[in-house]
């Protein structure tokens, strides 16, 4: 394997690790397979493909998909999922006088590359709307240069739960993927959004919950030959599954997350996936969990508090261990893991078990191993599930 690093900010990470290359083009004719793990480059790896390259990655219509918040609602209709109330703003003043206009609970969901800024979307919790409308407000004093358009979007309660699965360019390879993002700083979803803390999933059979949103993507996505995972997050309550958002690209930290449930070897599967052949995917059965390990300045962005309070910090073990630890912005120097980058983004660590609990138990002892100055994480991944699975369990959503 040979890794490229776009970010010159992001350079270091991983050295150590794995063999890494400034120029991922000089190295395209020695690829047996080209893997890209993020949206946005569709053309780029369509191109390839017209060039006879086995390429796991998204395409243009992918990236739409994810990109433009309007487009996958209106892709999802279009396929016969039920979609929320929404209403796309390329104006703060507009959104601001609709809300006036027709006072409710909202979603705040910036559009384009701006959605890549979490702390960004917003979950109104007043019912005439009122904390959303000062929101909004602040967002035009402060983000109107970045967030170019967004989405207003009907506020629905119940489970938030996705389903996701790995697609060959032609069909969907099985079992698909049931997981629960927690996607706030603290426990109990307070704080910042953070992309995510922390995941707990499970690897499943045909269900509802696929059979009534991803699966009715199929015939889409197979006509843009897309290759790789892609995911539904949805709000599920007594009345219907209401999709949110795709995400088409290997997420993080459910990447980390699968890697902990998936028995089958991943160059199989990634070389029979870009290949559009039929891979049979083994995983284990039960539960898995992973824990995103933190230190300032994530989750926001700030090069001068890294470098202040977590650059070259060393990852310490009590003891030695070999499984359930994913490092991420980390280099290896002299036998040490070091901190490095510039997110804070330090490492995910996982577990599984044949119940939740015992998922959560394996991983936090893992945790528990781990000694970095400044270090957080939540300890509450996977606790919901006991509610959770019992409503998705109780609405048929998993039969």
């Amino acid at each position: 394997m040979r890794y490229h690093i776009m970010m010159k900010s992001e350079r270091e990470v991983a050295e150590g690790f794995v063999e890494k290359v400034d120029r991922w083009e000089d190295w395209k004719e020695w690829a047996d397979v080209i893997v890209f793990d993020d949206c946005e480059f569709g053309a780029l790896a369509d191109k390839l493909r017209a060039e006879g390259k086995a390429v796991v990655g998204g395409t243009p219509y992918t990236d739409r998909l994810e990109m433009d918040r309007e487009f996958g609602q209106e892709e999802m209709r279009a396929a016969g999922i039920t979609i929320l109330p929404r209403w796309e703003f390329d104006s703060f003043d507009m959104a601001i006088s609709f809300i006036k206009a027709t006072p409710g609970r909202y979603v705040v969901k910036p559009s384009g590359k701006a959605q890549n800024e979490k702390v960004l979307s917003f979950v109104g919790q007043e019912e005439d709307g009122l904390d959303v409308l000062t929101m909004l407000e602040h967002y035009k004093k402060g983000w109107a240069s970045k967030i170019k358009s967004f989405q207003l979007q009907k506020y629905a309660s119940g489970v938030e739960v996705a389903v996701g699965a790995f697609f060959n360019g032609k069909d969907f390879i099985g079992p698909t993927f049931v997981n629960f993002e927690h996607k706030r700083m603290f426990n109990d979803d307070i704080g910042p959004q953070t992309g995510e803390m922390g995941t707990a999933g499970f690897w499943h059979g045909p269900n509802t919950l696929f059979q009534q949103t991803l699966f009715k993507m199929r015939d889409k996505l197979a006509a843009t030959r897309y290759t790789g995972y892609i995911d539904i997050n949805c709000i599920a309550n007594s009345r219907g599954i209401y999709p949110l958002e795709f995400t088409c690209r290997f997420g993080y930290p459910t990447i980390n997350l699968q890697i902990e449930g998936v028995l089958s070897r991943w160059a199989d599967l990634l070389s029979g996936m870009a290949r559009g052949q039929p891979v049979t995917l083994r995983t284990k059965r039960g539960f898995q969990i992973c824990v995103v390990i933190a230190v300032p300045p994530f989750p926001f962005l700030d090069s001068d508090a890294f470098r202040k309070f977590s650059e070259d910090a060393v990852v310490i073990f009590r003891k030695p261990m070999n499984e359930g630890i994913h490092p991420c912005d980390i280099r290896l120097v002299d036998g040490d893991w070091r901190l490095t980058g510039n997110s804070g983004y330090v490492m995910v660590v996982t577990g599984s078990g044949s119940t939740m609990d015992d998922a959560r138990k394996e991983a936090y002892n893992r945790v528990k191993n781990i000694i970095i100055p400044n270090m957080f994480y939540r300890t509450d991944i996977g606790e919901r599930w006991h509610r959770d699975g019992d409503l998705l369990q109780t609405w048929g959503y998993l039969l």
